[in-house]
């Protein structure tokens, strides 16, 4: 058995260790890494893969994604405007909705091929300068005005501060997300993602605890 398949049968084990009661999805996160380390998690029935450029997906994916229909890619790194367009050819879900000018460039390139993908709001969980996502206060006019473009918004998404207790940052996007009754939120990446799932995070963004250490 690959590395990569004992390290997501570890995790599944963890979490449903710490929490019987659901069974979120895990995203693993194959940037920088080869096909040759991603095909054993399909060949096991692993269905849901991220990446952090658009590039890279293309480089990697449409060939793998063509010949298995149950792969969901996710752009689970920021996605700027221009790079929208070759975005939308090959990932099913984007977790980094961070602004208007955004939102109007998915909502035109997804009339033009017909495709609708899920996209998760980010949020600015920590009101950190240097990270993108939208401010909590700002997320209802947000959200209407990304409703209004017809996009398929299933969730929100957060990095929480780095060296700070994720639980404050969890407790208020699960806040979020019922207040809004939304039903998906991506959060939880490798070094917190069980108390991510005592929050009821649906999505886990899991790459190095998978896939081991990027060079």
């Amino acid at each position: 058995m690959h590395d990569t398949v004992k390290n997501l049968i570890n995790i599944k084990e963890e979490i449903k260790l710490n929490n019987k009661s659901y069974t979120p999805k895990i995203i693993a996160v194959s940037k920088t890494f080869k096909i040759d380390h991603i095909l054993p998690l399909i060949e096991h029935g692993h269905f849901q893969f991220g990446e952090n450029k658009v590039q890279e997906a293309l480089e990697k994916w449409p060939e793998i994604k063509s010949k298995n229909t149950k792969i969901q890619l996710h752009m689970v790194g920021k996605l700027q405007s221009n790079k929208v367009k070759h975005a939308l050819k090959i990932f099913d879900y984007i977790h980094s909705l961070d602004s208007m000018k955004l939102a109007n460039k998915i909502s035109t390139e997804q009339k033009k091929i017909n495709k609708k993908p899920k996209i998760f709001i980010q949020i600015n969980i920590g009101n950190e300068s240097q990270k993108s996502g939208i401010m909590i206060n700002e997320f209802e006019p947000f959200y209407e005005y990304c409703k209004k473009l017809e996009l398929e918004i299933i969730g929100t998404m957060c990095l929480p501060p780095d060296e700070k207790d994720p639980n404050i940052y969890f407790s208020k996007m699960k806040e979020l997300n019922d207040r809004f009754n939304i039903s998906e939120l991506s959060m939880g990446m490798s070094n917190d993602y069980i108390i991510a799932t005592n929050y009821m995070s649906t999505y886990l963004r899991i790459g190095s605890k998978i896939f081991g250490q990027r060079n």
